[in-house]
């Protein structure tokens, strides 16, 4: 299992690593500020393409197999931004890179599915959150580092060496149910082995899109709020990283006993609203210590969603169908990255006013689903 939580922080620093140089290598190599942004986004798009390919095939040949190609096929991407000559070429291996990273972190969670234990299913996620608040910690920081003293190809090297490293340890060192037939079905799940009732994962599924929706909008908007209070532009990491640190703490402290004791929808719907507070604390913040504390809200905001989202698609979905459900659970993430961000460079507000109009569509969307649930209970 450890193995599994080191391979889910290796897949995303992949992606966290580039999130600093991508921009700055396209223009380099001659791409025009709206080529720069078209290769920038097409990651996440191919992204949402590989998450439900990978959810198809997981529920057909099992998630070891498909992490193990999709680590592969992301080491073997990765090489070829090293020989990338114009922007064109980029954005073939951008999107090649998405449709293979998008194979991984579906296998891996359905892995952890399959083997942890039913009753601690919220914790197996908390630890898997970890893996992720470290990657989006240290990938940044090792990007920029490492590119900026050895230079891009090295970082490229030394990323598609790692993964075809790691991809090669988990062909060798995980082990998959020998009872799990994932190509075929008993007749108890047959009926139902198209996919699971989507009326049972939307809470999962809305919650994540709005989580990663708002973490898109703090991507765009967090650097032009430091800018306007006139602090220095390194400080927009650190905001960042307090984030992740406090959802690390939650994850692995004796805190995360509660994913498995407290009812998943209501952490989910309580995560939410912290989230939107946070971000109506940065619409009002104007100092730095008020950022912090802004940024340490949202925090925990994530801790309380991104397991308890994560473990719900596990217990409402059969092991027949756990790849599906998976897949198209990081298709929601992906596609709340694109359009926190996109719809935040769309509208020309500034800072405060897109963190308000953030925190208060996460507000209205949380509304609706509980009222619409409301209905719905009342005509059953």
């Amino acid at each position: 299992m450890v193995l599994v939580y080191i391979i889910i922080a290796v897949a995303f620093i992949d992606t966290f690593s580039q999130l600093p140089i991508i921009a700055p290598f396209a223009i380099d190599i001659g791409a025009s500020p709206f080529l720069v942004g078209v290769i920038i986004g097409m990651y996440s798009f191919a992204n949402m393409v590989g998450n439900v390919l990978s959810g198809i095939w997981i529920d057909r040949i099992g998630p070891k197999r498909i992490l193990f190609i999709g680590m592969l096929a992301v080491g073997g991407v990765v090489f070829f931004y090293s020989l990338a000559s114009n922007p064109y070429e980029l954005l073939v291996i951008r999107f090649l890179h998405g449709i293979a990273g998008g194979l991984i972190v579906p296998a891996a969670f359905t892995y952890l599915g399959t083997r942890g234990r039913r009753d601690a299913n919220g914790r197996t996620m908390a630890f898997s959150g970890a893996g992720v608040g470290i990657a989006a910690i240290t990938g940044p920081a090792l990007g920029a580092i490492i590119s900026g003293r050895f230079g891009y190809t090295f970082l490229f090297y030394l990323i598609s060496g790692l993964m075809i490293g790691f991809g090669i340890l988990a062909a060798i060192s995980l082990k998959e149910k020998t009872k799990l037939k994932f190509a075929t079905v008993d007749k108890e799940t047959k009926k139902d082995s198209k996919f699971p009732k989507i009326t049972v994962l939307m809470p999962a599924y809305l919650s994540i899109f709005l989580l990663l929706f708002t973490l898109g909008l703090l991507t765009y908007s967090l650097p032009l709020k430091v800018s306007e209070l006139n602090i220095k532009m390194e400080m927009t990491g650190i905001l960042l990283s307090v984030f992740g640190l406090v959802a690390i703490l939650i994850f692995i402290l004796p805190t995360n006993k509660f994913f498995d004791q407290w009812k998943k929808t209501r952490l989910m719907v309580s995560g939410l609203i912290v989230i939107s507070i946070a971000l109506l604390c940065l619409t009002l913040a104007d100092t730095l210590t008020e950022m912090f504390v802004a940024m340490a809200i949202y925090g925990i905001g994530f801790a309380q969603i991104f397991p308890s989202a994560s473990a719900t698609v596990i217990e409402c979905s059969s092991e027949s169908q756990r790849g599906k459900a998976f897949g198209l659970f990081y298709a929601f993430f992906s596609l709340g990255v694109i359009c926190g961000s996109f719809l935040a460079g769309l509208f020309p507000l500034t800072p405060s006013y897109q963190f308000f109009m953030g925190g208060c569509l996460v507000l209205i969307a949380v509304l609706l689903y509980a009222l619409i649930t409301y209905a719905l209970e009342r005509k059953r």
